[in-house]
């Protein structure tokens, strides 16, 4: 098991504009975790590009990748302008796209400045918490197989029952969160990382209003399409605050909406996210 999220952020340089990822998140169904691609992704597309940070993306998932094999990276530059920079980057496994991402970078610049207010009124400070990992021992689901510890995220849901439990619910939650072991200085790994840490739950939001949890065998959730905005600095290994909501479900699709906080109140991200959330035969 990986101890740091920077070692599985690295990707390899394979030619120009081209890479290849070193490590992957492990799993038992050999299926890709989502945000692994996002962020591999995001810090290949950036390997490219000189003296701006990533400000937003726009990405969909096209079919399942494997952890059994190494993901190439194939980044396409499409523009370098004065204040922005566009590349699209398309992920492939056996000659085969599982991805595609386009990406805007930005310079640093001054600019009228806004944001929504954090929620504070009933949110406990994250050391009061318990995290996903104690969650599951408690609720008889920790296996080697269902091991939260793999994801190198501290993930402490406010609401203890809103992620393994399923009971109905407002399409609302929260969660504090954090990178664990050591992270640079370099703010393009934090924002690689919080891209990382972005799809955890995000989906599980459209699923609060259902008896159902993300973690039933009777349902099959992946991760359809994902947009983030990087608002500020941050740091991904301190405590953020991810507010999530989901307007709406239908057609077997759930669309979620994400905002994140530092501890002191600072919008640093938004995100959005649609979907699979499809219920199977539960006859035996």
């Amino acid at each position: 098991m990986l101890e740091k999220l920077s070692k599985l952020l690295d990707v390899e340089e394979l030619d120009n504009n081209l890479f290849r990822s070193r490590q992957h998140v492990e799993n038992y169904r050999k299926v890709l975790f989502g945000g692994q691609v996002l962020g591999q992704a995001l810090m290949a597309a950036t390997r490219t590009v000189q003296d701006r940070l990533p400000h937003s993306l726009h990405a969909y998932f096209l079919r399942p990748g494997s952890s059994e094999m190494p993901v190439i990276y194939d980044v396409d530059p499409i523009r370098d302008g004065g204040s922005f920079t566009t590349r699209r980057v398309v992920a492939r496994q056996k000659g085969r796209a599982i991805f595609n991402m386009s990406a805007s970078f930005q310079i640093r610049e001054p600019g009228f400045d806004h944001q929504s207010h954090m929620p504070t009124t009933g949110v406990p400070e994250p050391e009061t918490l318990k995290n996903t990992q104690q969650l599951a021992e408690e609720a008889g689901l920790a296996t080697p197989q269902n091991d939260q510890r793999r994801y190198m995220i501290d993930f402490r849901p406010v609401d203890p029952h809103s992620y393994f439990g399923d009971e109905v619910r407002e399409a609302r939650c929260m969660f504090w969160l954090r990178a664990e072991g050591e992270m640079s200085d370099d703010p393009v790994e934090h924002r690689c990382a919080l891209c990382y840490a972005s799809d955890m739950a995000l989906l599980g939001t459209s699923l609060q209003p259902h008896p159902i949890s993300l973690f039933d065998r009777h349902l099959m959730p992946a991760s359809l399409d994902h947009a983030m905005w990087f608002h500020r600095d941050f740091r991904a290994d301190d405590w953020l605050l991810y507010v999530t909501d989901s307007p709406s479900a239908s057609g077997a699709r759930g669309f979620c909406r994400g905002q994140i906080f530092t501890r002191d109140g600072v919008l640093v991200a938004s995100t959005a996210q649609e979907g699979l959330i499809r219920q199977v035969d539960k006859t035996p």
